[in-house]
């Protein structure tokens, strides 16, 4: 019986939670900020470090156009074309009849 009452409750808080009808936030918007968010907070952190030499001074200004440059996201790999090789379905040997 209580697994009964667990299930009932459980199943009654994810319908509290996750009702029909109720519009869910767009998650590339929040990942587009949550990434924009985190770069700034990197980039102030390496900006606050005090270099004394070139290396140190080469690799902050390296790191911080990695953030700053993001390269664009090409098209995943099934979502591109396939080139044909060979024909298909291959021709049948002379031999063969």
């Amino acid at each position: 019986m209580f697994v009964v009452v667990r299930s009932v409750f459980w199943l009654a808080l994810a319908y509290m939670v996750i009702r029909p009808g109720v519009d869910l936030p767009d998650a590339n918007a929040l990942n587009a900020q949550a990434m924009a968010a985190g770069s700034q907070f990197v980039s102030e952190q390496i900006d606050k470090i005090e270099c004394a030499d070139l290396a140190c001074s080469a690799g902050r200004m390296v790191v911080t156009a990695a953030l700053l440059s993001s390269p664009p996201v090409g098209l995943p790999m099934h979502e591109m074309p396939t080139k044909s090789l060979a024909p298909i379905p291959r021709p049948r040997p002379d031999w063969a009849g």
